[in-house]
This record gives C-alpha cells, structure tokens and sequence, in this order.
C-alpha cells in the first residue's frame, strides 16, 4: 500500500560533521513506520541520511514511503533514482542486507549501494541475525566501499530502541528452514573434512543448551535443526556434519582438525616457580576450566579493611572471563601459526589474541574503550551471548573498564604485538608502574606515583579531581600534572579551566 512522501525533499546545506550525520540518521530511524502484519512480526527501526557532494542532505526512514521498504531503498532508488551519487556519503543505523538475504529478483541493499558507485557508508549496528551478520558489511569492503562504524554510544541508543525487534529476529534466525548462503566470512562456515556430529561432547552441549535456556533437548533434532540454522552444522545428503565454527565450540578435541584452537595457559607464582596448561577441549567450556584452574592455584586472602571479615579473591575473575572470551570468539582463525594465550603474573593478567583489529576497528578505539561493536566471528559471538558470557554485541570494553573503576585498579591496556592484540590487565594499584622505563620511575616521588595510579584508573582527571582527592591545593596539582606531562606519562587536554589529563596508553 502506497503512503504520502514525506520529508521527501533535500534539506539545507550543512557543513560534513560526521557525529551530526550519524545523530541525524537516529532522529530520522524514530520516524519508520511500522508494517501492519497478522503474524506480529516486528520489522527494525531504520534511518538513512545521503550526504551530496555539494553539501546537501537527504533522509529516509523504513516504510517511510511504502511498508516495508528499507530505508536504503527508499533514498536510493526511490528518491534518488535518476541521481547521479558519485561521492555520496551514506549513512543508516543498520547494516545494509547481504546479497541472498532478500527474494529473487530483489536487490539487497548492499548490493544497490555498490551499484550507485557510493564509496563510504557510515553504519551503526550489525544485522544481529547471526546467519547474515557482518556479510552485507563484507560485501561492500570487498568490492571497494571503505565502511565506518557509528560511535558506541550511539550504536548504543540504536540497540535499545530496536531490542523487541532484534529479539524477535533471533528466534525467528534460529527457527528458520533455510539461511542466506552467498557470503562467506570465514572457511570456518563450511563442513571439515572426516569430522563426525560424533565428535561433539555431549557435556558441551549440554552446557550451551542449559545456559542458553533451549528448551529441545541436545542432540536431539530440534536441537540440531537450531545449530543448523546458527551455522554450527551442515546438512550433506540428509546427514548433519559440524562447521569449523561448530567443531571449535562443541567438539572434544577441536585441535585435531583445527591445530590453532584451544588456549596456553601459564601462571607465573611469586617464589618463580610457574604452572602450565593446554585447553584443548570444547570452546564453550574453557572459560569455565580456566577459572577453576586459576581458583585452585590462586587461593582467596582475607581482606581486613573492613570490621567483617571478607574473602577477597586475588584475580579479578570477571575482567579476566570477559578478556578471554573476547579473545576466543574475536580472533583470527585464519592464522594457524598462532593459539591465543594467557600468562598470569603476580601483577598482571596478559591476554593475546590471534589477528590485528578487524576493521574499521583501530587499535586506539581499543585502547580508548570507545571501539564500535562489531563482530570477526558472528557466529562464536552469538553462541557465547546466549550463554551470557559476553557482552551481547560488543568487545566487552565497557565491562573490563568498569570492573577495573570499581577495583580501583589501572584501566586495562591494549596493544598490538604482531600478530597478536594484547589486552593486559592490572591486579594491583601497583602494577600501574610495570614496563615503565627505570630513569623514568626514578624521577617520581609518592605524590607522582599516588596520582599516576589515580589518573591510571579513570578516563581522565583534572585538578580539581586531585584537589579533592589528595587535598592539594591548585599550586601543588598543577605542578604534580605538569611533571608527569614532562616524563610522557600523562596527555594534556583542551585549555584553560576545561584541561583534563589522561595516561599515555
């Protein structure tokens, strides 16, 4: 059914300001109108907004124009059909579908942002069906559109205001008869030669199953109708076989067919003596056998600050749970030279993870805990979100930030040692000083090194932060802050009354 055009004309010429654009798609993904359906279905929330070359700027919002329609397809085609876009910036809250997502004949949008020669595209969040997630994405890299990813906060805001909808998208991805097929992200999607349903730990899926609140029983064929669905099994002339994405996370001995799986596990004690373990099992559940291993060999102390007595445990358990299953589900797999590895110190918890940052993620997001959500394994990242063991769409930045401010300890640090992306996470407010040059820590007196761990646990300060804090006065913070500038430990700021100071990550 046909709809009046609304806000069908190009408004006012504004100067290109990314965060601007990307708050203007939000405001215009309010505007989609929903589709009148029998059975429910809940469509998303979407907001596209074209910047010309010239300047000008237009919108559209999903169903803006006929129910149903993208947005995309409304900008593109049906407003700017005759159009000639060459230079065009596009920006729309969701991932643009793949090729194989929509019916024959139909175009994805992907596929019609390609062909109107746009060469970047500003997104805001993944299609969060995991069998399409990140392929339309793929698609325009690999035929030459540099993609973008909206801010965090903002991806933020997108997810909230379409959680019934990408629920609903969920189930209905894992209940489906067939999936979109034609992009391929990883030779992980497809069957492994001479691997078995056989080879699946039953405990294994038994704990996806429990955690993930399924109800079909494992192994059962509802249950492998769901893994099918998720990408986890292949159907070969009416026999199901495991994916690479499948054996990585259920099989007994991943390794034998993938040699990179699994993790190196070392702990390195006080007295110099150090432990060491291979996980080579089910994927699902090395998190869990990591933490009891490091609990067996890590006993809690008593904290006695406090009238009541309270077992503390010596590793933050839960910024190290996060960082390592981060690291399983985001690595590169490609890379068999190289297993992700954890090496536990007294003062740190070193975290590496196969592969630079997938982009358009940088290392300084990363290091900044302001990276965009976005998945290298869509299919790993689903399974673990259902289980409630990551961060539903995102690196776990935010958790691993805020666990670190509520142990007061140094914000975790990101770097890249090729070919790994290192996370290192502090145990102690004194660890704040580990790797820093010797001239350098010699330089610092206990007011340097008292506000050097203050400023290490927190975005950033200013002076008034360490007036009240320490009870300097304005004299005595601004030359503490100046000193530590100096020796290249702290990063100035802005000017005048609005100068903060953060650490040099």
């Amino acid at each position: 059914m046909s709809k009046q055009r609304n806000g069908d004309k190009k408004i006012a010429k504004m100067k290109f300001d990314a965060r601007k654009l990307m708050k203007l798609a939000l405001e215009v993904m309010e505007r989609s109108v929903p589709e009148p359906r029998k059975d429910e279905k809940l469509s998303p929330l979407v907001g596209a907004v074209l910047y010309m070359p010239d300047g000008t700027v237009e919108t559209a919002s999903r169903g803006e124009l006929r129910y149903g329609d993208h947005a995309e397809f409304a900008l593109l085609e049906r407003k700017n059909r005759q159009t000639k876009l060459d230079g065009a910036i596009l920006f729309t809250t969701l991932e643009p579908c793949a090729p194989g997502a929509r019916s024959f004949p139909k175009l994805s949008c992907a596929e019609r942002v390609y062909l109107a020669r746009i060469k970047e595209i500003w997104i805001g969040i993944e299609d969060p069906d995991p069998k399409v997630d990140r392929k339309g994405i793929r698609y325009l890299q690999d035929n030459g559109v540099t993609v973008r990813m909206f801010d965090r906060d903002l991806q933020e805001l997108i997810k909230e205001k379409n959680k019934e909808a990408i629920a609903q998208a969920l189930e209905r991805a894992a209940e489906a008869e067939e999936a979109p097929k034609k992009i391929v992200l990883s030779r992980f999607e497809e069957s492994i030669a001479a691997v078995h349903l056989q080879d699946f730990s039953s405990e294994s899926l038994e704990e996806y199953r429990t955690r993930a609140g399924i109800k079909d029983v494992a192994g059962s064929p509802g249950f492998n109708r769901r893994l099918l669905q998720q990408g986890l099994l292949k159907e070969i002339n009416g026999t199901f076989v495991p994916t690479g994405f499948g054996l990585l996370l259920f099989a007994r001995e991943p390794r034998t067919a993938i040699s990179q799986a699994g993790l190196l596990a070392t702990l390195h004690n006080p007295d110099g003596t150090e432990g060491t373990r291979d996980f080579d099992g089910p994927m699902v559940q090395v998190p869990i056998l990591v933490e009891k291993w490091l609990e067996d060999k890590l006993p809690s102390t008593i904290d006695r600050s406090q009238m009541r007595r309270k077992e503390k445990p010596r590793l933050p358990f839960e910024m190290v749970r996060e960082g390592l299953v981060n690291a399983l589900i985001h690595r590169d797999y490609d890379i068999r030279e190289a297993k992700c590895q954890l090496i536990v110190t007294p003062d740190t918890v070193t975290i590496k993870s196969p592969g630079s940052p997938l982009p358009p993620i940088t290392l300084e997001q990363l290091q900044s805990f302001n990276a965009p959500m976005l998945s290298r394994n869509p299919l790993l990242h689903y399974v673990f979100a259902q289980m409630e063991l990551a961060e539903e769409r995102g690196l776990g930045l935010k958790t691993l930030k805020s666990l670190a401010q509520k142990e007061n300890l140094p914000l975790p640090k990101y770097s890249f040692e090729d070919p790994y992306v290192v996370l290192t996470i502090f145990r102690n407010a004194a660890a704040t000083f580990e790797g820093l040059d010797p001239k350098i820590l010699r330089k610092l007196n206990d007011d340097d090194k008292k506000v050097l761990q203050f400023v290490s646990s927190r975005d950033s300060v200013t002076s008034i932060d360490l007036k009240q804090e320490f009870g300097f006065d304005e004299r005595k913070a601004q030359r503490v802050l100046k000193k530590l500038v100096e020796t290249g430990l702290l990063r100035r700021i802005g000017k005048g009354p609005s100068t903060r100071y953060e650490v040099k990550r």
